[in-house]
């Protein structure tokens, strides 16, 4: 792999040959960056969730980066797509997320009083309606240990496009950090996001069970998971659906998780299973609602493990609808969080979806529902 550093930003080159059609999804190549890049003095990593803007044709990028290296930020960046593949992809534009007080955030902090906590950013969506971002943090939950609990609950917050913020929605009950084995575990909260095309409803999914919701995926049973689907003009809550998560397949001492979900309709999303451990483990499900219930079905779409050509695979995150490509058929990029580790990769994937591409009838089933209760 190689960079550059242009006048406009940062361009990445890099990849590989595309594979060939499999059920209408299409694996056509990946660009990577070079760990330790830079933009604006920020070091580009940890990018864990990914969202699109059609009129402008630019993709906004956020770090989960808590402040540690820099402050918590978004990037945005152009990628240029074609039926082979993609060309390249340029970073143009960092942006701090700020808080209440128009300021960024600092970082961790334990030992003030109170206690300095950061957000973890984790996913983001574009509205191009409103002309705003939506972006989560999954919180923080230090407990038990030495000293009082640490908690930052989780949020779902709007912001402009220059990161400022305007908003908050409430969350259902049960997601309030506690210190006692109840609400959301540690780094299994607020992992998805995505906006209806219709720009209706804002869904926002858990990366794994809560506490009151049982125990996480082992290699010997899955587990169950959270969607919630919120009204984007009033901020209600709509619903909350329960999405069954696959046993471990990272390897010992492993998990599996939700990593990011986008809404193809108001019913259908592809949606990404993320499993790390001794390996990386990742599959892209078709999700949809079951009419007049909190039930969620799950097809497999790809086995990104086993796909042709797609080496290395790390460590996926997020995924957004891109643009039409020449041929015709719809653009789905996904993207790598590296965790700032020499060890891993910043890598930009690309597929194509042909209409068929995700009905029952095209796709290698395994059907799964269940139900909020």
């Amino acid at each position: 792999m190689w960079y550059r550093i242009l006048a406009a930003g940062l361009l990445v080159v890099a990849g590989c040959a595309p594979t060939s059609a499999a059920s209408g999804f299409e694996f056509l190549g990946q660009r990577q960056i070079a760990s330790g890049a830079m933009l604006d003095g920020t070091v580009i990593g940890g990018l864990s969730g990914i969202s699109y803007d059609p009129v402008a044709d630019l993709y906004y990028i956020i770090s989960d980066d808590r402040s540690a290296k820099n402050s918590a930020r978004f990037y945005t960046a152009r990628i240029t797509l074609s039926d082979n593949g993609i060309g390249e992809v340029q970073f143009v534009g960092t942006r701090p997320w700020l808080d209440r007080d128009g300021q960024p955030f600092r970082p961790l902090d334990a030992a003030a009083v109170p206690p300095v906590v950061p957000p973890d950013p984790e996913a983001i969506a574009f509205d191009a309606g409103r002309q705003r971002l939506y972006w989560t943090s999954e919180g923080e939950r230090r407990a038990p240990g030495p000293g009082a609990p640490i908690l930052l609950d989780p949020w779902l917050r709007t912001a402009g496009l220059d990161g400022g913020f305007l908003g908050e929605f409430a969350l259902p009950e049960g997601f309030r950090m506690s210190a006692d084995e109840h609400g959301p575990r540690r780094n299994n909260t607020l992992e998805g996001l995505t906006l209806t095309p219709d720009g209706r409803h804002l869904w926002a999914a858990m990366e794994g069970p809560g506490y009151d919701d049982g125990p996480p995926p082992d290699a010997q049973h899955g587990a169950s998971t959270r969607v919630v689907c919120f009204d984007a003009d009033s901020g209600a809550v709509d619903g909350q659906y329960r999405y069954r998560l696959d046993p471990v397949s990272a390897g010992p001492g492993g998990m599996n998780g939700l990593s990011d979900l986008v809404a193809l309709d108001d019913k259908n999303f592809l949606v990404i299973e993320r499993g790390f451990g001794t390996h990386v483990a990742v599959r892209i499900y078709r999700a949809s609602v079951i009419e007049g219930s909190a039930e969620l079905s799950k097809t497999l779409v790809a086995d990104l493990t086993t796909t042709p050509g797609l080496s290395p695979l790390d460590n996926i995150e997020g995924i957004t609808l891109g643009p039409k490509l020449p041929d015709g058929r719809q653009a789905v990029i996904a993207v790598s969080d590296d965790n700032f580790s020499p060890t891993q990769v910043t890598q930009f994937l690309l597929f194509a979806l042909s209409e068929s591409g995700v009905t029952p009838s095209r796709l290698r089933s395994a059907v799964m529902t269940c139900r909020i209760t």
